[in-house]
C-alpha cells in the first residue's frame, strides 16, 4: 500500500473483478492502487484544475459524457444519441459516425438481462461486458435474457420489456445497501412472457435466430462495504477540488467515504493528487 500513498495523474474509470466481493482498483495516471485494502482507511483526492479528454489528452474547461472534450463528444460514435437509446441506432442508414467502431462493438451480438441494483431493471450489453456491466451498476444479482444479434436490435427488446420492468438504477438506493431480494430466474419468465408477442413481431422483422431466450444461470455479487450510509451526501470535485473522508465501502464506480459519496467514473479525466492519509 506504501507505494501508492502519495500517486498525480488522470482519472480512469475503475476497473473491477468479480470476487466475494468484488475487487476494485483505482486508476490515476500510471499507477493502479488496490482498492479493497484500503476500506477504513482515511483518503484524500485534490483535483488539481486540469480535465483531460479521455480519448485525444487535449485539456478542457468542461467533460462531456464522462471524460471529453466537445469536439470528440460531437465526433465519436461512442459518444452519439444511440449509445444511450439503442433503438436509435443508425448504422444501417449509413450515418455512423464511426462505421468501423460501430462494426466492433454494435453489429454483434448483445444480451439482455435483468438486474437487481434498486430493484428490478432491465438492460443491455455486449457479451464481453457481463459480468462488468453489472458490477458498475451495483447491481447484486443479475441474469441473462436474451441474447440478440444486434444492439439495434437489443434496444427494440429493451423497449418492449420498458412497458413492464424499469430500465434505470435508482442509484442512491443502491448505495444505501437496503435491496430486496428478487427471484430472477421466476422474473424472466414472466416478462419473456410479458414481451411474447413484441419478440414475435421482432422475429418476423428481423429473422427468427435474431433473438433467442436463455436459459443461462445468474450471478450474485457482494461489495467491498463495512458500512452503508444513512444519507447519500455526494462529493464533487468541480465545487469543492477537495475530497477526504475514511473509505467505508465501494459499489459501483462510487466510493463510499465516511464524509460522502463521490463517483469516480464521473470524473474520469480529472487530473488528481489521490493520498492516503496517513501511510
Amino acid at each position: 500500500m506504501s507505494d501508492f500513498a502519495d500517486v498525480t495523474g488522470r482519472l480512469r474509470k475503475m476497473p473491477a473483478e468479480a470476487g466475494d466481493p468484488v475487487s476494485y482498483v483505482l486508476a490515476v495516471g500510471d499507477a493502479r492502487v488496490e482498492m479493497n485494502e484500503l476500506i477504513g482507511q482515511p483518503l484524500r483526492f485534490d483535483f488539481e484544475g486540469v480535465i483531460r479528454c479521455v480519448n485525444c489528452d487535449r485539456t478542457t474547461k468542461k467533460s462531456f459524457n464522462q471524460g471529453h472534450c466537445y469536439p470528440c463528444f460531437r465526433k465519436l460514435a461512442s459518444c452519439d444519441s444511440c449509445i444511450m437509446s439503442p433503438e436509435k441506432c443508425h448504422y444501417h442508414l449509413g450515418t455512423c459516425r464511426e462505421p468501423e467502431w460501430g462494426e466492433t462493438h454494435c453489429m454483434i451480438e448483445h444480451v439482455v438481462y435483468l438486474a437487481n441494483s434498486s430493484g428490478l431493471k432491465v438492460g443491455i450489453t455486449r457479451g464481453s461486458q457481463v459480468p462488468t456491466r453489472w458490477i458498475d451498476q451495483g447491481a447484486v444479482d443479475a441474469i441473462p435474457m436474451l441474447r440478440v444479434a444486434t444492439r439495434y436490435l437489443s434496444g427494440l427488446v429493451e423497449v418492449a420489456c420498458k412497458k413492464h420492468v424499469a430500465d434505470r438504477t435508482n442509484w442512491r438506493a443502491m448505495l444505501r445497501g437496503d435491496v430486496a431480494e428478487l427471484d430472477l430466474v421466476q422474473e424472466r419468465q414472466r416478462i419473456l412472457a410479458l414481451i411474447a408477442e413484441d419478440l414475435a413481431a421482432l422475429r418476423e422483422e428481423h429473422g427468427q435466430d435474431a433473438i433467442r431466450e436463455v436459459d443461462e444461470r445468474g450471478l450474485e455479487l457482494s461489495y467491498p462495504v463495512q458500512t452503508w450510509p444513512e444519507k447519500i451526501k455526494t462529493h464533487n470535485l468541480d465545487k469543492t477540488p477537495e475530497v477526504e473522508g475514511v473509505l467505508e465501502g465501494i459499489k459501483g464506480q462510487y466510493l463510499i467515504l465516511d464524509t460522502g459519496v463521490i463517483n469516480i467514473r464521473k470524473f474520469t479525466g480529472y487530473e488528481v493528487r489521490f493520498r492516503v492519509m496517513g501511510s
